[in-house]
């Protein structure tokens, strides 16, 4: 029985819930959210290892096959991944053939959150740091909730969830990245929305920049009377999403943030970035100017802007629930020090010298937009400045690498060293659709002048190229050695660990 009008039980205590594509990062972490409120979880998916498998590991879970076995009569609810069919999966068939209620991944989370104080993370680029943000503070923070976010979030404690100790099945604040991708977050129930950006993506579902941009105007519209939205007042798409929700719902409390906030309706969150130095990024809010800085462990100014959205969005929880923001300055602050990224968000997965001594970080990234491409790149070369940039980077979709080519062909401008390899391809596209190849992109990147760019067809076949120029001296220009980055929503983190992998076997 799958039914869009399916709501979820009040208390969870023994309720038994099959997830099936239990590997999904959003999936694994509303696991997490259901297990800690008293539920009995079991779970399918492919054998394949992912990262999410340690996350149900520290739960005591394991995924087990698909199975019609898998549905016995204790299962009172499943829960399913899109990317499985209620008429192909055989734990589906068997659910539905027993009348048991089955709720895709969105609508449990859109579920969940009509139960809470709910507040959903939105836009094109940042929803997980963002996320991760608003969690890590919220740690410093005497307000009851959980937050759920698109990854394994470090200061997390290595999951995709964090909830406080104190709470409970009432109106806590629950706080989750939402999707736009298939309008997936129009089952959310949002009472406060952080929009970071808006621009062109995912055309094979939204062919036009009008068409993704309704989608978060629908979405906004979707507060209740007097909701408020935070904002990116640097980011155009988002002040051209906000001016379309302004004429439809005045009601809605537009708050914007970044350096053009002092500009619009409300000052209090106003960015001004300060120094960037021994590895940390100063700035400033105009709503605490008289009590001091802050500084993040991350790198880019996008970081900081992610920062400035989630300091807005505890502020003005702080503010719901009776609270004066001014009085939370160094619990911010420390929240702000504590977060270090999360899985294949800026994540450093390896460090060691090469045989001349150079010191080499190895880095992997999901950035797969050209804008977070070169909004990221440009964040390193800022904060790594003594360091020579070499970036693998794997295109995502044919879709995105067509439409967004020339944007593609330019984002790689803030490394030193280049390397491409074929399409990542989706199971939603036929690649014979398309003329577009990962050679196409690596033509237009050598078309603008960009230098020091490679090609390799495979993932592994650049290891020896890049092992080649990780061993040598990288110069005067570099005197802190390098930093190595796979990015990319494919698999060339592939070629980062086994660039260590040869290290640790040489060491």
């Amino acid at each position: 029985m799958q039914n869009s009008d399916i709501s979820l039980p009040e208390d969870f205590r023994g309720v038994h819930i099959h997830f099936v594509g239990i590997k999904g990062t959003g999936m694994a972490a509303l696991v997490e959210i259901l297990f800690h409120k008293g539920a009995v979880i079991t779970g399918s998916d492919v054998s394949e290892r992912f990262y999410t498998d340690e996350v149900l590991e520290k739960l005591g879970l394991h995924a087990v096959p698909f199975s019609a076995q898998n549905i016995t009569a204790d299962v009172q609810y499943v829960i399913y991944s899109s990317a499985y069919k209620t008429d192909k999966n055989p734990d589906l068939i068997e659910a539905g053939r027993r009348g048991i209620p089955c709720l895709l991944y969105t609508q449990a989370l859109g579920a969940y959150s009509e139960r809470a104080y709910s507040c959903g993370v939105c836009g094109v680029h940042g929803k997980t740091s963002t996320t991760g943000l608003v969690g890590t503070i919220l740690k410093e923070i005497d307000l009851s909730g959980q937050v759920l976010a698109g990854s394994v979030i470090n200061s997390f404690g290595g999951t995709c969830t964090y909830t406080s100790p104190d709470a409970g099945n009432g109106k806590s604040i629950f706080v989750a990245e939402t999707c736009e991708y298939q309008r997936h977050f129009m089952s959310f129930c949002p009472q406060k929305i952080i929009l970071t950006s808006v621009e062109p993506d995912h055309e094979d579902y939204y062919p036009t920049y009008e068409d993704i941009r309704q989608a978060f105007i629908d979405y906004i519209c979707k507060l209740p009377e007097g909701g408020e939205v935070i904002y990116c007042a640097d980011d155009k798409g988002a002040c051209d999403t906000i001016d379309l929700v302004h004429k439809k719902r005045p009601d809605i409390v537009l708050i914007p943030y970044g350096e053009k906030a002092e500009l619009l309706s409300s000052a209090d969150f106003t960015v001004s970035f300060g120094k960037v130095e021994n590895e940390r990024n100063c700035f400033t809010l105009a709503l605490f100017k008289e009590k001091g800085d802050f500084a993040l462990s991350m790198p880019g100014r996008h970081e900081v802007l992610d920062a400035a959205a989630a300091v807005a969005l505890v502020c003005r929880l702080l503010v719901t629930y009776g609270k004066n923001p001014l009085d939370y300055y160094e619990n911010i602050q420390r929240g702000l020090l504590n977060f270090s990224g999360g899985k294949r968000r800026s994540e450093i997965v390896g460090h060691f010298k090469n045989k001349n001594g150079a010191d080499v970080i190895v880095l992997d990234d999901y950035g797969h937009h050209p804008t977070a491409v070169k909004t990221t790149l440009e964040g390193y070369r800022e904060f790594y400045k003594g360091r020579k940039i070499i970036i693998d980077f794997m295109s995502h979709t044919y879709s995105r690498t067509q439409a967004l080519l020339p944007e593609f062909a330019k984002c790689f401008t803030a490394a030193d060293e280049v390397i491409l390899h074929k399409i990542y391809s989706s199971a939603r596209e036929n690649p014979a659709d398309f003329k577009i190849t990962g050679r196409t992109l690596y033509e237009a990147v050598l078309a603008t002048g960009q230098k020091n760019v490679s090609y390799y067809e495979e993932i592994l076949d650049a290891a020896d190229f890049a092992k080649s120029e990780l061993e040598k001296a990288p110069g005067s220009e570099y005197p802190d050695g390098y930093l190595f980055i796979t990015m990319g929503a494919g698999d060339n983190w592939k070629l980062g660990k086994e660039i260590l992998k040869e290290y640790e076997e040489t060491k």
